[in-house]
């Protein structure tokens, strides 16, 4: 039916899609709306063709499917899509912009995840959030206690000592406080149990799966990194290079230079946050254990006499991200 489509441009929603499609001459061939229902069956009478897409919520399930129909998809992140839209906010302004910036040779693309892969970052990301939730429930623990004068240390141990003195100190609490916080440690110890279960199951995949079990093997990467970067990284051949990676996460300077000089300011902190924060974090770790014995990294030793501590952590996390990338990419293990 539609013969004459060489890209297409499909704006995302939960019922109501917007199509603009560009024949070969450049010339507008369809603008139409369509419900979710009849997406597959539109593009099912489409010649192969190239789809943009932005990558927002569904993008990669929708990106799966029309692949499956022959077609060649492209996701771009949002914030590149928008210089493209002419004016105003409409559903058809931004499917005409998605189509023309899809065929820009300079746009940068997300590649499209498996259902797998989607599922691993789907584990993280709640282990996250009932890691969040316990980390509340602490705290609030500590107010509360801390009204009658229950101080214990911070940490885990303190934790544990908090609902011991809760259970041996009930007679110096009232009724109606001890009922409350008797509530708040049971929800503890039940995301503690749902943490652990997921962990497993991250600690499963990481086993089954070889690109995690190589970024493993390199200091400040464990099974939970490792396996958070080898989900959300499905093709490490779209990063030129290792530094266009550790940018990607938003691990390099940001840029402020114009009249030839350069200026450079702290971490842009742009792209994945999680993977960023879970870098940093091994790379706190490292950092520990070289302040404990300079002679394990020399260099790390030699870079905390000119930098804060923070400073150098934040650089190593950044030399980790280049490292993974080389691993991702050379298919190898990491080699001191």
């Amino acid at each position: 039916m539609y013969r004459d489509v060489s890209g297409v441009g499909l704006d995302l929603a939960k019922r109501v899609f917007q199509v603009h499609a560009v024949g070969r001459d450049g010339q507008i061939t369809i603008r139409r709306k369509l419900r979710r229902g009849e997406v597959l069956a539109f593009f099912s009478s489409l010649p192969s063709c190239l789809v943009g897409m932005e990558a927002c919520a569904s993008a990669h399930h929708w990106g799966r499917e029309l692949m499956a129909l022959g077609h060649d998809v492209r996701l771009m992140p949002p914030a590149y899509v928008k210089p493209y839209v002419k004016r105003g906010k409409t559903d058809a302004a931004d499917a005409e912009a998605i189509c023309q910036a899809v065929t820009r040779p300079t746009m940068r693309f997300v590649a499209v995840k498996t259902r797998e892969q989607q599922g691993v970052l789907m584990t993280h990301k709640i282990r996250d959030l009932l890691v969040r939730q316990r980390t509340a429930l602490i705290n609030a623990l500590r107010a509360h206690l801390a009204e009658y004068g229950i101080v214990t240390a911070t940490g885990p141990g303190g934790v544990s000592t908090l609902t011991k003195l809760l259970r041996e100190e009930q007679d110096a609490l009232p009724s109606h406080a001890r009922a409350a916080l008797s509530s708040l440690v049971e929800q503890l110890g039940a995301l503690a149990e749902q943490i652990d279960r997921l962990e497993g199951q991250i600690l499963e995949w990481h086993r089954s799966d070889e690109t995690s079990r190589r970024l493993a093997t390199i200091p400040g990467i464990g099974p939970i990194t490792a396996s958070a970067i080898a989900a959300a990284v499905p093709d490490p051949g779209q990063f030129r290079s290792g530094r266009q990676f550790a940018a990607w996460l938003g691990l390099t300077p940001r840029p402020n230079s114009s009249g030839g000089k350069d200026r450079l300011g702290g971490i842009s902190k742009q792209g994945d946050g999680y993977l960023r924060r879970l870098l940093v974090v091994g790379a706190t770790a490292v950092m520990r254990m070289v302040r404990k014995d300079p002679k394990r990294q020399p260099w790390l030793a030699e870079l905390l006499e000119r930098k804060t501590v923070r400073v150098a952590t934040v650089g190593l996390a950044n030399k980790t991200a280049r490292i993974a990338w080389a691993v991702m990419t050379r298919k190898e293990v990491y080699a001191t």
